[in-house]
């Protein structure tokens, strides 16, 4: 399992790059102005962002720059539908995702919705072990 501070700079570089993206091709040309619609806006990009790289390859672009993976509970390679339950949690309900997970799963380091996606977020390279997606 990866560690949460490895997870939380993983997440930070997929917002940083998408709110970068956002930015320059959206709400500089005022496509979309700031507000709750374009929030709401920016949370499906990162929603369809993490549920696309996520469920084809297991890894977004900071998952890939920090080693981590997301997959089922024996490594294996998860599917969109996972990657969809997964990517949700963490695009539109993070506050929540994680408390509710650090209350419900004490000790088990993992989100609401890695759960109910049966997901789990891997350190392909830590301490030698070796995780498929990163080859």
């Amino acid at each position: 399992m990866a560690k949460w501070s490895t997870r939380f700079w993983a997440w930070l570089i997929d917002i940083l790059l998408l709110g970068i993206v956002w930015h320059l091709t959206l709400y500089s040309r005022q496509l979309v102005p700031i507000s709750v619609l374009g929030l709401l806006l920016f949370q499906v990009l990162t929603f369809l962002y993490w549920t696309l790289l996520e469920g084809y390859r297991g890894q977004s672009l900071g998952k890939m720059v920090l080693n981590l993976a997301v997959v089922g509970p024996k490594g294996e390679r998860i599917g969109f539908k996972d990657s969809a339950i997964e990517s949700f949690g963490k695009a539109f309900l993070l506050p929540l995702d994680l408390v509710a997970g650090a209350v419900a799963y004490r000790g088990a380091d993992q989100r609401l919705f890695n759960r109910l996606s049966n997901t789990v977020v891997m350190a392909c390279a830590d301490e030698g072990t070796s995780c498929p997606l990163c080859r």
